[in-house]
């Protein structure tokens, strides 16, 4: 497995405004701790000797003793254990920040953090004897839909935990930072007519150096004036794969303390157009301006007509579905079995081909785009663009 990737596991970031900051905070954690779990609590303020930290107390008492402390300039840190298909349960950490502790660090209001991929991306699973022969494909594709699953369980339930839309927009990536949404493995917009703004957000990253964790909250107006302000005929190259989108953070990172390239204002990390590794494919200011000004609904459909597992997928699916059910919904205990190493370049490899693209339209009226977090949501949006007729 991928070095970067076998350090630590994807994180998950959430937009959403001042006032609901808390409770959005609250309904999340309510929504993802495990049933009668216990939870470590820390909350600090910059500036101020008040400091709260709680060892292995239960979630009405987290809530309760963090309401009244949290300011504009606070964090709060809870790591607590949430439901998980490999294991009994897993842990996760969920980071508040005020808005006025967000401004000042580009911390983003709402974060999950997972520590490793172990125990998300199981190394190793038990398959009975009396099993038909070994499929790697069928196993990959096996723990790529388990996994996707568990992605998107977590997603939602930080961004759309009850019916209230507290969070406007939200994001998961299998890197450092939040990045431009097309190169994440999933998004979450609160209102499917905003689905736009992923292309929008991701222009203003690419192309402006915004930080996405700054810029998420604009508004549709903001965001179409702000790439329309882009020379015409201008350009960025996206990254079409984890690795570039990884090499990239770094290259920001660097470019974030270059004299030639730092930012002159907060909200950005560069004030340069990203440089272009090679392997990125092209996205136009006119492309970005045309899915703007579009009907939301005809961008919609045109993601879910791009949506289609590819033949390799579809060949293995049934046989992937078989497994779920022995290994996973219905193991029979007793039953001889053998180990297998589930974690091979040949296991990895095919998730990262053929794990298949979701357009899920929610109860609530909300979006989700997604897919493997080996995968980035780029290839999507460009078959999108290709058949809304938007790509040369």
């Amino acid at each position: 497995m991928n070095q970067a990737r076998s350090e630590r596991g994807p994180d998950f970031y959430a937009w959403c405004d001042e006032a609901d900051r808390f409770d959005a905070f609250a309904a999340a954690l309510s929504a993802l701790v495990y049933p009668g779990g216990l939870c470590d609590v820390s909350l600090s303020t910059p500036g101020s000797s008040e400091h709260l930290w709680r060892s292995r107390v239960p979630l009405d008492e987290v809530i309760a003793a963090t309401r009244p402390a949290f300011k504009a300039r606070s964090q709060i840190c809870v790591d607590f254990g949430t439901k998980w298909r490999w294991l009994a349960r897993y842990g996760l950490s969920l980071d508040c920040y005020g808005e006025e502790h967000e401004r000042r660090w580009a911390s983003g209001p709402l974060r999950i953090h997972t520590y490793e991929w172990k125990g998300l991306y199981p190394y190793c699973l038990e398959i009975a004897i009396g099993n038909d022969a070994r499929s790697v494909e069928a196993e990959a594709a096996m723990i790529s839909m388990q996994f996707e699953q568990d992605m998107e369980d977590i997603l939602l339930g930080l961004c759309a935990p009850d019916a209230r839309p507290r969070v406007t927009t939200g994001s998961c990536a299998a890197v450092s930072s939040w990045p431009a949404p097309v190169e994440a493995c999933a998004t979450y917009h609160a209102d499917a007519a905003s689905i736009a703004r992923d292309l929008a957000l991701s222009w203003l990253h690419i192309h402006d150096g915004d930080i996405v964790k700054r810029a998420a909250g604009l508004s549709m107006d903001a965001l179409h004036a702000r790439v329309e302000a882009a020379p015409r005929g201008a350009r960025v190259g996206v990254a079409s794969t984890v690795e570039r989108v990884d090499e990239h953070d770094d290259l920001d990172r660097d470019a974030s303390r270059s004299r030639a390239e730092r930012p002159t204002r907060p909200d950005a990390i560069r004030r340069v157009p990203r440089a272009r590794l090679v392997g990125d494919e092209d996205l136009t200011r006119e492309q970005v301006l045309a899915a703007l000004s579009m009907p939301p609904a005809t961008l919609v459909g045109a993601l879910e007509a791009s949506a289609v597992p590819d033949e390799a997928w579809r060949a293995v699916e049934p046989r992937a579905r078989e497994l779920v059910q022995e290994i996973i919904e219905e193991p029979r205990e007793g039953e001889a079995s053998y180990e297998v190493q589930v974690a091979t370049g040949r296991h990895v490899r095919f998730i990262e081909r053929h794990s298949p693209y979701y357009v899920r339209r929610l109860p609530n009226g909300g979006l989700l785009l997604a897919t493997h977090p080996f995968r980035t949501l780029w290839p999507l949006w460009s078959d999108a663009l290709f058949v809304l007729g938007l790509m040369s």
